[in-house]
Formats: C-alpha cells, sequence, structure tokens
C-alpha cells in the first residue's frame, strides 16, 4: 500500500524541497513506470498542472519510489471551476491534435491516437489487461467488465450477477448508438482524493491513465464522491452530454462498482447488481 511521502535529503518537516518521493511498497517496479508515464503524457498536453515525474528508483526490500516534483498542496476549493475547463481540455487534446493534423494535411512527426485502450499503467493487485482496441465498446466490455466477471465467478460464483451480465453484455451495444468519439487521454481515477490545488491552480495526480471515452472520467467521481453536479455542468458547457449519457455513465459506475466488490469485499455487491437490473431495463 502506499505510505505517503517521504523527503529528500533528510529535509525536516515544514523546510521546503524540490522533490518529494512517494513510497509504493510490495509493488513491482513496472508499476512506477507507468505512472510515471501517465504522468507525462499528462504534462505534454498542458492542459491540467500535474507533479513533474522525476526518476523511477528500486530500494532493498522489493520496494520501489517515484520521485516526483514537490508541490505544495491544499483540497481543492478556490480553482474548482478551473479544474473542470481543465478537464474538458485534457479529453479535448486528442481530437485537436486530429483536427489539426487534417487541417496541416500531414502527420509527420505527430503521433496521435486513434484507437480506443491503449495504456499508460494499470491497476496493482487486479492487473486491467490493455491491448489496441479499434472499438471503445468491445474494450469496455471485454477488457474492463469481463476480467471483472470473472473475478466474481470464481471468488463467489454469484449466480444473480452472472445471470444479469449475461443480458446486460448484449445491451451494452446499444447504449452507444451514435456516438462518434475520438479517444480522449483519461485520469481514470479521478476522485475526490486525487484532486488539490495550490496559489497558482488545480492539481491532479496519481493517474493510470489509457485512451477512451472522456465520459469515463467521470465516473469514479460520480461514484465516491469528490464533485458537485456543478462540475459536470462546467465540463458538459466545453464538451457537451453525449447521446444516451446517462446509461453509459451508469454502465462506467459499475465497472468501479465490481472492482470494489472483487478488492474491498462484498459490501459492494448490492451496488453492483441494483446497477446491472437498472442497466438491462
Amino acid at each position: 500500500g502506499r505510505c505517503g511521502g517521504v523527503g529528500i535529503g533528510g529535509a525536516r518537516a515544514g523546510e521546503q524541497h524540490p522533490w518529494v518521493v512517494p513510497i509504493l511498497v510490495w509493488q513491482q517496479e513496472r508499476e512506477k513506470w507507468q505512472e510515471m508515464a501517465s504522468l507525462e503524457a499528462i504534462l505534454k498536453t498542458q492542459a491540467v498542472r500535474v507533479p513533474k515525474p522525476i526518476k523511477v528508483v528500486e530500494l532493498p526490500g522489493d520496494n520501489t519510489v517515484l520521485v516526483m516534483e514537490h508541490l505544495e498542496i491544499k483540497s481543492l476549493n478556490r480553482h474548482s471551476t478551473l479544474l473542470r475547463t481543465q478537464l474538458a481540455d485534457l479529453h479535448l487534446h486528442n481530437q485537436q491534435l486530429r483536427e489539426k493534423m487534417k487541417k496541416e494535411g500531414s502527420t509527420i512527426g505527430k503521433k496521435i491516437f486513434l484507437l480506443c485502450g491503449v495504456e499508460l499503467t494499470s491497476a496493482v493487485l487486479f492487473p486491467q489487461v490493455n491491448n489496441w482496441k479499434s472499438g471503445w465498446v468491445s474494450f469496455f466490455t471485454r477488457q474492463r467488465i469481463q476480467p471483472q466477471m470473472n473475478l466474481i465467478k470464481r471468488n463467489s460464483g454469484d449466480r444473480e450477477a452472472r445471470e444479469l451480465w449475461a443480458q446486460l453484455q448484449l445491451k451494452i451495444p446499444s447504449f452507444f448508438c451514435g456516438i462518434e468519439m475520438v479517444p480522449s487521454l483519461l485520469h481514470r481515477d479521478l476522485w475526490g482524493g486525487n484532486v488539490a490545488e495550490n496559489d497558482s491552480g488545480p492539481i491532479i495526480f496519481d493517474p493510470a491513465s489509457f485512451y477512451g471515452h472522456s465520459e469515463y472520467d467521470l465516473a469514479i467521481a460520480g461514484t465516491f464522491g469528490g464533485f458537485s453536479s456543478s462540475f459536470y455542468y462546467t465540463y458538459h458547457s466545453k464538451i457537451p452530454k453525449a447521446v444516451g449519457f446517462e446509461k453509459c455513465l451508469e454502465l462506467y459506475q459499475l465497472f468501479h462498482c465490481m472492482y470494489h466488490w472483487n478488492h474491498f469485499g462484498s459490501g459492494y455487491r448490492g451496488s453492483s447488481i441494483n446497477m446491472m437490473r437498472n442497466l438491462v431495463k
């Protein structure tokens, strides 16, 4: 688990220091390289501030640390409206690159992700397979929800969950009818615990990024809190709601509930089952 931030160079509490080292215990080195790649990808968009990653270091005892820029932060408050706008800018970045390439008529030296599921990092305890997929529906169904369902079958064999999933997976394509999407760079774990601010503006951290439907990033905040309804209003003023937004959002929230069911126990079963019941209606 996470052990918080540790200053480098023997700095005492209250002293200013340019770096901070978050220590991730019992985690493979690959995970920290992936987190570093996520931070670098978001940093390059210049859409929203993240801590600048410096270096991944292996320590004795199978510990791995990621050295990052030190930022003095506090709870998000004054800059919450700006974060809504900047999150939309992050999600629009890939689309804007594509439009610029079309206008210039050249792809030389440009890198743009037109397919869903390009992974920059993965979860620690329950790795989520990420390969190139030409369709978001296929990627999300087969490589997000299905692995969680497989774990539920293996761990508890829950009959109602299995029966509901058999119905739901046939309906999922209908939720996305009429949606045209350029995959967006996603934070993937954007809830109240992973956002903050300083005097210069909002800051997001602890990303687990991949490319996919922009509305996916809105789901975990709605599931576990941290953002008010006005957050979505401001966001959708820049990126309008897609057709069938409510169904898609609940589907994305289902993934997070199923993940937590597998990760933290059966206390999340009720929410998962209720969401599946609603979605198959």
